[in-house]
């Protein structure tokens, strides 16, 4: 059974309250009064799971409060609070100090206060529980696509799974991957100023194709996008000349970019995003009312996005 089945047949509990949204998005939602809505969600990484054993504790507590940035940056709240849930196999001193100084230092680059938490022994597992907060009813969902958006990522896709493939093979990726791999950049400033110009949002962690899937699903639309189109780095078109192998940009995860649509006439302002905020934004596609996605120029029938299960 893969993640998402698994969710919605145990876990997708509908006596919720009105005010609060619940499982389906990056974020939960829950209203605090007239004006705001809180936005919280929960990841864990598990060493040779996530990240390879010999992965540096700096890069471990960087990655782990960067993937929740993401996902309050998908629903474009602002982040506050945070708990972390730590695992250790030992206690190491140096590991310590280096896995502290790295979170202290990312957390304080965001504004997102540590406010508790758990340890434990047991096999290296980190869960953070992220919180942050959005105005009334501007939270970015899966489910406000709309016929005629055009569909937009953010920078570059592909270079972190290209990292982990290389990884898996014995390879020593370059910097520059290892970088994208182990420092994901969450796109926090461009998720705030979203809110008032994209109709839906998701950040792309298991890959492209399966969380845009997410959106035309949760907004009952179909989608195509060109492959020529994706945004790609010039390690990854080496890539791709040699292997003939889309899928890694497509569906290799790890990017923690957003995905996100836009009506035509907001067109103009996702242009003058990339001059204010200095980012790359890339329209990769169109929503369809036809259901599906549809890759034009993909040879390969289909690839295989990152499943827990």
């Amino acid at each position: 059974m893969r993640e998402f089945d698994l969710i919605e047949k145990y876990f997708n509990w509908k006596n919720l309250e009105s005010d609060i949204l619940g499982v389906g998005d990056d974020c939960a939602l829950i209203s605090i009064d007239a004006h705001q809505q809180i936005a919280t969600s929960v990841d864990t990484l598990i060493e040779d799971v996530h990240f390879p054993k010999n992965t540096s504790p700096k890069d471990i507590a960087y990655k782990a409060l960067a993937v929740n940035l993401s996902d309050l940056a998908a629903m474009g709240a602002t982040p506050k609070y945070f708990t972390l849930a730590l695992t250790l196999p030992e206690f190491n001193e140096y590991w310590l100090q280096e896995f502290s100084g790295s979170l202290k230092s990312l957390s304080s680059q965001y504004n997102i206060a540590l406010v508790g938490g758990d340890t434990t022994k047991g096999k290296l597992s980190i869960t953070i529980n992220a919180t942050g907060v959005v105005s009334q009813n501007t939270a970015m969902l899966r489910s406000g696509a709309q016929v005629g958006d055009y569909i937009f990522v953010s920078n570059t896709l592909g270079d972190a799974a290209l990292a982990w493939h290389q990884l898996q093979q014995g390879k020593e990726p370059s910097k520059g991957l290892l970088q994208q791999f182990n420092r994901p950049q969450p796109q926090v400033e461009l998720g705030k100023v979203l809110v008032d110009i994209a109709n839906s949002c998701i950040d792309i962690s298991d890959g492209l194709e399966q969380d845009l899937s997410h959106i035309l699903n949760s907004s009952n639309v179909g989608a195509r996008i060109n492959i020529s189109d994706l945004p790609l780095s010039d390690e990854l078109i080496t890539y791709i000349e040699n292997s003939y192998d889309w899928c890694l940009p497509l569906s290799g995860g790890d990017d923690y970019e957003l995905c996100f649509t836009v009506s035509q006439e907001n067109i103009k302002k996702v242009e003058a995003l990339e001059k204010t905020l200095n980012i790359r934004l890339t329209a990769i596609g169109i929503v369809t009312k036809e259901l599906g996605l549809e890759r034009l120029g993909m040879f390969k029938d289909e690839c295989s996005s990152y499943q827990h299960f």
